[in-house]
Formats: structure tokens, sequence, C-alpha cells
């Protein structure tokens, strides 16, 4: 794994999305600058697991191949149900407009544990502080 500079060795580490591909293709929007935001179910997250973003925090992203790419600072955190998402926010996802954005969520979520148009969501701003060397 490529070395992390000092102040981000304990960061949060995470990957968009559920393969390779799909990890390497958000965070290509995340470079292009086209993604600011992202989503998960909020049941996705645990003690256990990855914790809840925080205004302010920095995370670590990593591309397909697990390595670090890029770091992340959330700057708003919101709960919302899938069928309140707008459309400005699918378009800050990268991934808008927004009925294509609620096809390609709907079935992440169907993969990924379960599918309501009513599930709780927690939507994520984030601005991209620095693109690591891989």
């Amino acid at each position: 794994m490529t070395e992390l500079p000092e102040q981000y060795r304990d960061a949060v580490k995470f990957a968009f999305g559920d393969t390779p591909e799909l990890a390497d293709q958000l965070l290509a929007l995340v470079l292009e600058g086209h993604k600011t935001a992202t989503c998960a179910a909020l049941t996705s997250f645990s003690d256990e697991g990855e914790p809840l973003p925080v205004v302010g925090r920095r995370d670590v992203v990593l591309d397909g191949q697990g390595r670090p790419a890029a770091v992340l600072e959330t700057t708003a955190v919101m709960v919302c149900r899938f069928d309140e998402v707008d459309a400005a926010f699918a378009e800050e996802e990268g991934e808008g407009p927004l009925d294509e954005w609620r096809k390609g969520h709907e079935a992440y979520f169907r993969r990924n544990g379960g599918f309501s148009p009513d599930m709780e969501l927690l939507c994520e701003r984030f601005r991209l502080v620095k693109v690591l060397k891989r």
C-alpha cells in the first residue's frame, strides 16, 4: 500500500461503490470535480463498521485496488429518505439527472441489503482536499 502522509494515517478509509470498477469510476468523478457528494443506507453504519461522517473530518478514499487515492473533507451531513433526494443532490453525486440517480442507487441498494423508497440515507457533501500519489 502507498505510504500515507502522517496526518492521514489514522483517517477513516473507504472506497465508493461495491466493486473495484465502480470504485474507480466514482473516484474518477471526484478527481474530475463532478462528484462532491455521496450517500449510503443509514443502516450500513455501525459501531463495528465505518463510522458516521462528521463535518470537518478528513477521510481517505481508496481506488478499486485498495490504494489510497485522495483525501476528502466532509462539509455537510444530513439524513433523508431515498424518495426525498432531490435533483440538486443527484447532480452533486455526479450520477444525475435524478431519474438516472434513482435507477442506479435502487439497483445498488438492492444488491447491498435491500431497498425501500422510504429507506433512510445518510447524505454527505465533501470537498477534495488532496490527490494522493499512487
